[in-house]
């Protein structure tokens, strides 16, 4: 090989590292190692470790997926599409459809997915589903007829220690109804599993748990029980703040911190609870969740914390990793990573690997696909977990390619179907797996990053692969 073509091989092999987002991070005592789990999936909104020991994710245009973490086996077992408002997948501008979930606190005895999603023109409803083991069924409507709107439909849910749903509503880009206490817009919302109002609901006969929120898309429980929530600002002002039951978050009368003089003086009126971190400009805050393994030590005690980029992204998509004081009530340092892969709309722990997983929303707002789950995990670190898939053996070598890649795989996927997709959504190969050890030439194919996706029965396997030449 001459030294110019030498020179171009390394070339493209770096812009298709690029492309793809590192295989490693390194920090300072552990090595995290990349892996695609699921490609080609179309904006994923929610994405939590069930308690079967599988990620679920929800889909913004309806869809619902389990996908077990060991082999990247992925099953639809909700198909909404026909009842959820979405009007495409490829990035209409809004911000509505299937979003949030959370499980019954004990799914062995009670198999019940609790999830939000918003319908007709446009409202929005909690509704509770039985898992059969294969697919949601018995759709049980528990909360309806929410004002929804094209933005700001919070939607994140929470199962609390005490057996409630807290679930977060949008302000709808109604500023005025986060104070507005005859809405239930702009506010965290505490709901029975039943559907019905707690009687220690801190407003009598109200479903409102707190008020003066614009749109948080996050919560999570911290040390000693605290509840941290994420929320989008204006342009400035994206923030992070503990949870309290009864409390005035402060919108749309206080951006942030309580520092100017009509700000000082509504909130000393109001008892406006103050946010402990603030971003300054908005950054596209999102979910976040407490890290509390001893898999990455440098982030243990820590809250890992999506973000989907600001306006015009000033602020690059990634995720921040923010240290706590000993109390837990301040933000101390923010830390970045995974600054590479896009807008990261959540993320979430495998409880025993350690392992994290985020699912990112494409390059632009509002999102589009073909969208990735992604695990970073400290291979290094033991665990006892042993959960096996019959859908576990897909590799694809060499990986990047020039012309051919070899396809090598287990009995369970002979005879499954076999498609070839680009990164942007085109299908450029569709045929069948027929042998564990099948070649395919790609040398017609442009350069670039695709996925290949394997389909039956039990569901499907994606695995991604770059063409260098």
């Amino acid at each position: 090989m001459t030294p110019n073509k030498i020179a171009l091989t390394g070339l493209l092999l770096i812009i298709a590292s690029i492309l793809i987002g590192q295989n490693t991070l390194s920090l300072d005592s552990t090595t995290l190692t990349k892996k695609e789990l699921v490609t080609g999936i179309q904006i994923p909104w929610e994405l939590t470790w069930g308690p079967d020991d599988h990620l679920w994710f929800t889909q913004r245009n309806g869809m619902i997926y389990r996908t077990n973490p060991n082999s990247g086996n992925t099953k639809e077992i909700l198909d909404f599409r026909s009842i959820v408002t979405n009007e495409d997948d490829e990035g209409d501008g809004s911000e509505y459809g299937m979003l949030g979930m959370c499980f019954h606190p004990d799914f062995e005895n009670h198999p019940l997915l609790y999830v939000v999603y918003n319908y007709g023109n446009i409202k929005e409803r909690l509704v509770s589903f039985e898992w059969n083991g294969d697919q949601l069924i018995n759709e049980k409507i528990l909360l309806d007829e929410l004002p929804g709107g094209v933005y700001h439909n919070g939607s994140r849910l929470l199962m609390t220690m005490d057996e409630k749903i807290l679930m977060s509503t949008g302000d709808l880009t109604i500023p005025q109804n986060g104070q507005n206490m005859g809405s239930l817009n702009g506010k965290f919302l505490r709901i029975n599993l039943d559907g019905s109002i707690p009687e220690d609901n801190p407003f009598p006969n109200s479903y409102i748990y707190t008020f003066g929120h614009r749109n948080s898309q996050g919560i999570s429980y911290g040390p000693g029980g605290k509840l941290y929530i994420t929320e989008h600002g204006t342009n400035v002002s994206d923030e992070i703040s503990i949870l309290e039951s009864g409390g005035n978050y402060g919108w749309a009368n206080v951006l942030g911190y309580c520092d100017t003089n009509v700000e000082i003086d509504f909130c000393n009126a109001n008892n406006v609870i103050e946010p402990i971190y603030d971003w300054s400009p908005c950054i596209g805050v999102s979910d976040l969740v407490y890290y509390d393994h001893n898999a990455i030590p440098e982030w243990k005690g820590k809250l890992l914390v999506s973000i989907l980029g600001g306006v015009g992204f000033i602020t690059e998509p990634r995720i921040s990793v923010m240290s706590l004081n000993e109390e837990g009530t301040e933000i101390t340092a923010e830390e970045l990573f995974f600054e590479n892969f896009g807008r990261i709309r959540d993320v979430c722990i495998n409880p025993h690997t350690g392992s994290v997983y985020f699912a990112t929303n494409g390059q632009t707002y509002p999102g589009y696909g073909p969208n990735q789950i992604i695990e970073y995990t400290n291979l290094d670190f033991t665990t006892s977990t042993d959960d096996k898939s019959l859908l576990t053996e897909l590799n694809i070598n060499p990986n990047p390619a020039e012309n051919i890649i070899v396809l090598e795989c287990n009995e369970e996927l002979l005879g499954s179907s076999l498609e070839v997709i680009s990164y942007k959504g085109d299908v450029v190969f569709l045929g069948k797996i027929y042998s564990s050890k099948q070649e395919l030439n790609i040398h017609q194919l442009p350069i670039g990053n695709y996925f290949v996706r394997c389909s039956n029965s039990k569901g499907q396997i994606t695995r991604t692969f770059s063409k260098i030449k």
